[in-house]
């Protein structure tokens, strides 16, 4: 507890401490200079004046976490407020209207020291300080996709998180999306292919090319309820091209389209009807331009029926599906679907396909041979609900906010 009187030459009268059950109190001089006293020397009688007292919220060592800061003085009026944590940052507020308490706009974060500095209407300054109880636990996320990078026009923004989240309507309040042509989207929870928490931000309609996009995950010092968040995240990325690939695995063709024109035709091969290793349909996303990759088909399930170096490789699925030169399969590009899964197309088109396509690029897949649509959480399979069932998703409007279970899937050959 402290005490912090306005300069002055003049003898000083003593300032008794205060106490308000439950808060720390702050007494400080909060008065004013008055005039002359009379007694012919200039000094000022502060006889009369009145004591001030300020109270915090918070007090101690072992305060609680994930509380706004609220500082109240109980006569007079603030004119500032200034909360700064040990490493400089600070605490923005807001006064209320009648002057007489600040509160904080975020919450204090977990084990972090903060120290307080009141000014009121007459100039006067009073200091405090508190300390919050560590974290026992903290979670932590991982954002896609990369920072700063080009995407295509229907890659979400994507959160997947460390420890459950069950206070999902308080983590996604913090999480703010900006774009530069103000596009419509929203928040979608589930569970992610991994058994994960998982938060996606999609727009209504895919992307406008050359979009800016920003996240602002403001999520210091909120309680996930499977742990407590002690940093604060950013990411962006801008929308490079308006692409979008379309699969018919009835005709055996795959075209590219950019700005609405198609610019490459493709005789390919998809997965063999009747049984596990026919291909998903709907609308996935590029997940990854991942080269040349060993695929193996006894880890999604397939026995052994292939293990090999393949090259060209673009990942449409957790589960494994793919689109990639597959040389060995030449005899049915264009007319049998004949791979374990994945779409099959020649050295050459996949060469050229891989260095055109971006991560992110929509590839739309229909066909009667398909075994159904690829499942929300495996790869990115939000493009395969409605506007309006998307929105459904969300903890805050929407009435469900759980996730899809994880689909098995094909991969490769």
């Amino acid at each position: 507890m402290s005490r912090i009187r306005r300069h002055t030459p003049l003898r000083r009268r003593p300032v008794r401490n205060a106490t308000i059950a439950g808060t720390a109190v702050l007494a400080a001089a909060l008065t004013a200079c008055s005039g002359g006293s009379g007694d012919g020397k200039g000094g000022a009688d502060l006889a009369g004046a009145k004591e001030a007292q300020i109270s915090v919220n918070l007090t101690g060592q072992q305060a609680k976490a994930g509380e706004p800061v609220k500082v109240t003085l109980t006569s007079g009026k603030l004119q500032q407020v200034t909360v700064t944590d040990a490493k400089g940052g600070k605490l923005a507020g807001k006064i209320a209207a009648d002057g007489r308490t600040w509160t904080s706009d975020r919450v204090a974060a977990p084990g972090s020291t903060y120290a307080i500095e009141a000014k009121d209407d007459k100039g006067s300054t009073a200091k405090a300080g508190f300390a919050t109880v560590a974290a026992d636990k903290v979670n932590k996320l991982s954002l896609a996709p990369g920072k700063d990078t080009t995407v295509g026009v229907a890659q979400p923004l994507s959160i997947v998180f460390d420890h459950p989240v069950k206070n999902k309507a308080a983590v996604e309040k913090q999480l703010k999306v900006t774009t530069s042509d103000n596009t419509v989207g929203a928040w979608g929870w589930m569970e992610d292919y991994s058994g994960k928490s998982r938060a996606d931000w999609r727009p209504k309609d895919y992307w406008k090319a050359g979009t800016k996009v920003t996240l602002e995950a403001d999520l210091n010092g909120v309680d996930s309820g499977g742990g407590w968040f002690v940093k604060d995240y950013k990411t962006g990325f801008t929308v490079g091209r308006n692409q979008v690939v379309k699969v018919d695995l009835d005709n055996h063709r795959l075209k590219l389209y950019r700005d609405g024109a198609v610019v490459k035709d493709i005789p390919v091969s998809g997965g063999t009807p009747g049984g596990d290793k026919r291909s998903w349909r709907g609308k996935a996303v590029l997940m990854a331009k991942e080269g040349t990759i060993n695929m193996n088909s006894e880890t999604v399930g397939l026995g052994k029926a292939y293990n090999k170096m393949v090259d060209y490789s673009m990942r449409l699925t957790w589960s494994g599906m793919y689109a990639h030169a597959a040389p060995w399969n030449a005899p049915y590009f264009g007319n049998t679907n004949h791979s374990s899964g994945c779409i099959g197309m020649s050295d050459a088109n996949a060469k050229e396909l891989y260095g055109t396509v971006q991560v992110g690029d929509p590839f739309e897949i229909t066909g009667d041979e398909t075994k159904g649509t690829q499942a929300l959480n495996n790869g990115y399979g939000e493009w395969n609900l409605s506007w309006e069932q998307w929105q459904q998703k969300s903890a805050l409007t929407g009435a469900s906010t759980g996730g899809n279970s994880s689909a098995a899937g094909a991969a490769s050959n």
